[in-house]
């Protein structure tokens, strides 16, 4: 965990003092379900609670503890006996390290993922107000990095929010995959601890119950919850690789915002570089590398081991800390972005509307001529345009249009006016609304 890249409440879920106090929730809420069961005294449960809930525990000392007996769980119940005294017995009655450590384990990637989705709902409405914003501002396509056709940049933001609504889902169903509670004992039988004590822990916990735990919970779903958590961060990484070719020197079609007093080089006084979105790049490769580990750890002997415990004492906390930061980052990225639709527009006409040729090949094709044909009348008018632009670095207005008004083979098929209505961008645009309805509604 890095605290330049921690927002404090995702934090705070990781800490040891919070990892404690779920750990004494779980046993005295076992201790309940004991003494509902006369297994333990009443007064002995309600001692624990008065005792333990109080208590205020001493990380240093549970430390101090483990460094002797070489046991995280038993150095806990040590310390929870010197403020409960007698009745600490009671604790821990049929239960085994795993029941605590791997319920608690679920509370706080539960907890967690409440967070992050508080940011995936703050990116969400970023990208919904910026895309309604921008919804007819166009812009040229790209593919492979090369001009295309035109879209408009709220479309590519719709895009985006199309890809964070799934992402969203999949964060619910990973968080619902994730919730759940075993206190089962030792290999997962109940044979000393009754399934009843587990079913009230789970409700009072907030989780669901592993219908069968072997000792542990499987694995395979905190594998599902840190894939959930990789795709997230690569469509994280989706927008900010955009946003870093958009705000090139040579595009320059968005910027990130570049605050009063800002400066981007210690060299270099006139740079304004993207560095929060390749901030983001990098954040997304560390939330990532967690998948394959996540995914190593369903695989354990038997009926447990501890190969994952290492991994996941890493990945729980700073997977889920990286990725809460990088959602606000970007986020905050998102709703001050530094759009410029005249640069848009500029860089566009540069190709001098190389942009409809697919309009004047399928024009060319429906006034009866053969599409390899087709193909060949507009291809080499159009690689005409592109040497003007290798050349000069623009092709100029209407260089396009003029060519094919001066080849006769295209004449010959269409009219001025048919090859001039084939230039109107409006064209590109006519099913916008269309994408909206379908993204927003």
């Amino acid at each position: 965990m890095i605290e330049r890249y921690s927002r404090p409440e995702m934090a705070a879920i990781w800490s040891q003092a919070t990892k404690y106090r779920i750990w004494f929730e779980i046993e005295a809420h076992g201790c309940d379900a004991l003494a509902d069961l006369g297994v333990i005294p009443t007064e002995a449960a309600k001692t624990i609670w008065d005792k333990g809930g109080a208590a205020e525990f001493d990380v240093a000392r549970i430390d101090e503890i483990e460094r002797e007996v070489k046991h995280d769980v038993i150095a806990f119940l040590t310390h929870l006996a010197e403020f409960i005294g007698d009745d600490a017995r009671f604790v821990h009655q049929g239960f085994t390290s795993s029941d605590i450590l791997d319920t608690t384990l679920s509370v706080q990637l539960a907890r967690a993922t409440d967070l992050l989705l508080v940011g995936m709902d703050r990116v969400l409405a970023a990208l919904k107000t910026r895309a309604e914003e921008h919804k007819h501002t166009i812009t040229i396509g790209r593919s492979h990095g090369i001009h295309a056709e035109p879209t408009t940049m709220g479309v590519k933001l719709a895009r985006f929010y199309a890809e964070f609504a799934r992402g969203r889902a999949r964060l619910v169903t990973a968080r619902e995959e994730i919730a759940v509670c075993a206190i089962s004992g030792a290999i997962g039988t109940f044979a000393n601890i009754d399934p009843t004590v587990e079913a009230h822990v789970a409700e009072k916990m907030g989780l669901a119950i592993e219908p069968v735990s072997s000792q542990v919970i499987p694995r395979d779903r905190h594998a599902a919850y840190f894939a959930a958590l990789g795709v997230i961060a690569s469509s994280i990484e989706n927008i900010a690789v955009e946003v870093r070719h958009l705000q090139r020197t040579e595009v320059l079609e968005a910027e990130e915002y570049f605050s009063k007093g800002q400066k981007g080089s210690s060299a270099m006084p006139h740079k304004r570089n993207p560095i929060l979105t390749e901030n983001l790049t990098g954040l997304a490769r560390l939330v990532r590398m967690a998948v394959i580990p996540a995914m190593e750890n369903v695989a354990l002997w038997h009926e447990r081991d501890i190969s994952h415990s290492s991994v996941e004492r890493g990945i729980a906390p700073d997977t889920t800390i990286h990725l809460d930061f990088a959602l606000h980052r970007l986020a905050g990225m998102i709703e001050k972005l530094m759009i410029y639709p005249d640069k848009m527009k500029a860089n566009m006409d540069r190709l001098g509307g190389l942009h409809n040729s697919q309009r004047v090949l399928l024009a060319l094709t429906q006034a009866g001529e053969q599409r390899e044909s087709a193909y060949r009348l507009v291809q080499r008018n159009a690689m005409k345009v592109w040497e003007m632009f290798r050349a000069d670095g623009t092709a100029g207005d209407g260089t396009f249009r003029d060519l094919l008004h001066q080849d006769a083979d295209v004449t010959a098929l269409l009219s001025s006016a048919q090859i001039d209505a084939m230039f109107n961008d409006d064209y590109h645009l006519k099913h916008v609304d269309t994408i909206f309805e379908r993204v927003f509604s």
